[in-house]
């Protein structure tokens, strides 16, 4: 479920800022929301629960990044509350 909704957290920041002028914060958003995602999936395939739980760790680690982007979007004014609602709820 995590790695799922992580997927959709990803596509939807993709679809969300594609327009976006700013490739550096475009690129720092798409890149965390990426990691999430990623960083799930290497944990469950190494088939030990300490290396799962360091890779959810890191994975924990870029969400944050993510809303924390998510935040400033919203003051820049880069997303409306509305998306940034859909996305903070994703992540």
């Amino acid at each position: 479920m995590s790695w799922q909704k992580s997927k959709k957290l990803t596509i939807t920041v993709y679809n969300i800022f594609k327009e976006t002028k700013d490739f550096g914060f475009k690129n720092q958003i798409e890149r965390a929301s990426v990691s999430i995602m990623n960083n799930i999936a290497e944990g469950f395939e190494r088939k030990s629960n300490k290396e799962f739980k360091y890779f959810l760790f890191v994975a924990k680690g870029s969400c944050a990044e993510v809303r924390s982007m998510l935040y400033l979007a919203k003051d820049l004014r880069k997303i409306d509350e509305n998306e940034f609602t859909e996305l903070y709820n994703l992540s």
